[in-house]
């Protein structure tokens, strides 16, 4: 193997942790990724993996090499592109991460499209309800939902979703709807872990008023917060798109909405270097098309209107 192989095999052995993985990532033999990892190692004279039987961990000499193989990797593939000029199509792979439900329901859809438009790309989605940094795994563009923390990141807003209480007309025809807030602790109430990460639900724009609540249900999932609250099983907090489908089909009702929490941005994040990307731009531009003039917050099923400015270019 050249150099350049040797720094993809050390990367996609890092990130799979295991050899095997990442043969077959590679489509190369175990074999062979291990004489490269170990090729790489011998010409920078320092161990870049701890290796035992059960195991293969990042030194901290790998770890610091990682990030610098990432992005060299990066500069060079999108150097080849740049020499392509203005007709440069998107090919390769491009890495993207989205929280499951919103991937599933939105960013599935762009990478089939983007598939379908250029034969010469491959995509890597990964969908998980957790924060994923970037440069450590490898990403070219992930789905925040929420206010950004980390402004190394390039982020464009592509939508606003809400925090929003729902319940099955079933369980409301049986238990009656809740007046105000307080009126809450009166009823079933099914927790969504991911959103519900303190034992209170906040409302308005200040975050009062305020519950604690006690939930009889607790889900992992947004699917399965949803499917609980449709079986009547109790009030659940969910965010907007997550209910969209239900609401709009009359499974679902919400409640409480004038004591709705400020919306929430949505954007697709990236690293600077990452800006002049074919692949990203791609990724960009169909996901403009996407989401102009979506609503999800679904105002458009409990009244009123939502209204989220233009993408910038």
């Amino acid at each position: 193997m050249d150099r350049l192989d040797e720094l993809r095999t050390f990367v996609a052995v890092a990130d799979q942790a295991s050899f095997a993985g990442a043969a077959r990532h590679l489509r190369i033999s175990p074999t062979a990724a291990s004489r490269a990892v170990a090729s790489l190692e011998a010409s920078l004279g320092t161990a870049l993996l701890r290796r035992t039987t059960r195991s293969v961990r990042l030194t901290e000499d790998g770890a610091a090499y990682l990030e610098r193989c990432r992005a060299a990797l990066l500069e060079l593939e999108d150097a080849a592109l740049s020499l392509r000029g203005d007709g440069a199509t998107p090919g390769g792979t491009l890495v993207i991460t989205a929280p499951v439900t919103f991937g599933r329901l939105h960013i599935l859809p762009l990478a089939n499209r983007l598939l379908r438009a250029h034969p010469a790309l491959k995509v890597s989605l990964t969908l998980v309800d957790r924060v994923v940094r970037l440069v450590d795994e490898g990403i070219d563009v992930a789905v925040r939902i929420g206010d950004l923390s980390d402004s190394s990141l390039h982020a464009f807003k592509v939508a606003e979703v809400r925090r929003i209480l729902v319940a099955s007309p079933a369980y409301l025809a049986a238990r009656g709807e809740p007046a105000n807030i307080p009126a809450l602790h009166h009823h079933d109430l099914i927790s969504f872990a991911e959103i519900d990460r303190a034992p209170e639900w906040r409302f308005g724009p200040s975050g009062k008023p305020a519950i604690r609540i006690e939930p009889r249900l607790i889900v992992n999932t947004a699917d399965a917060a949803i499917a609980a609250a449709i079986d009547s099983m109790g009030i659940v907090r969910v965010l907007s798109y997550q209910a969209i489908d239900a609401l709009a089909a009359g499974k679902l009702v919400a409640l409480l909405d004038q004591f709705a929490p400020p919306p929430i941005p949505v954007h697709l994040v990236y690293q600077a270097n990452r800006r002049a990307s074919v692949n990203v731009r791609a990724l960009v531009d169909a996901a403009r098309d996407h989401f102009s003039g979506k609503d999800l917050t679904a105002r458009s099923q409990i009244g009123g209107a939502s209204f989220v400015g233009p993408l910038p270019p």
